[in-house]
């Protein structure tokens, strides 16, 4: 069962909430079971022809709601992961139907990600990143299509850490896990900052935001919002 969330409607409910893609600003509340797929009578209907007809479903269970891949052509991905066997989500997982919709979930709608750029009284700099939704701003363009989650993880570990130099480990742990981290080379993280500055200019070029301190690691520079 699955009812379009409307803005003044507060629950305890999970939510999804469609990013990119034909859906895109689309929510659902989850409520017992949410399918998802081309075929009309799916509670979320993505009509492209990379998605299957049944393509995935969530489920609401007592250990929390899981993601289960329906057999699909093109896969389902959680965080940038295909799955190979059901998940159970957790509060800001992004989901990616095929390649062509990308959602996010949220464990409630007292979660919910800003619609918009939140106001200059409420902000200092002109990068501002919401980890909940994983959604990026700078001034008041957001940044589309959204980071991959690699790049995401980066900028996140620099933007909390704002005025301070954060060691190449330290990124590259935050970024791939602990057991990752072991097979990880220091060209594979430039080359991931590389790719994260370009994103950036894609809205800034005045601005390089995320700065390399030789010897020691990376620090963002963020401009003030005026």
């Amino acid at each position: 069962m699955v009812k379009p969330l409307r803005e003044e409607e507060k629950s305890d409910n999970p939510v999804l909430i469609a990013q990119t893609g034909p859906l895109n600003g689309q929510r659902w509340t989850v409520v017992g079971e949410l399918s998802i797929g081309r075929e009309p009578q799916c509670d979320v209907v993505i009509p492209d022809r990379q998605v299957s007809r049944f393509h995935a479903r969530l489920r609401d269970t007592p250990e929390g709601v899981l993601l289960e891949d329906l057999g699909s052509k093109n896969g389902t991905y959680c965080n940038g992961k295909m799955l190979s066997a059901p998940q159970t989500l957790k509060d800001g997982d992004v989901l990616q139907i095929a390649l062509v919709q990308q959602m996010v979930f949220l464990n409630s709608d007292s979660t919910m990600p800003l619609d918009q750029v939140p106001a200059q009284a409420d902000r200092s700099g002109k990068l501002f990143l919401d980890p909940r939704s994983r959604r990026v701003w700078i001034g008041e363009q957001e940044l589309l299509p959204p980071l991959s989650l690699p790049q995401f993880l980066l900028l996140q570990s620099l933007y909390f850490n704002q005025g301070k130099v954060v060691s190449r480990q330290d990124l590259i742990l935050s970024i791939w896990g602990e057991e990752e981290a072991v097979g990880v080379s220091e060209q594979a993280l430039d080359a991931l900052v590389r790719r994260l500055r370009d994103r950036l200019a894609e809205l800034d070029r005045e601005n390089a935001y995320v700065l390399t301190v030789r010897g020691h690691g990376l620090r963002l520079e963020n401009p003030r919002f005026d």
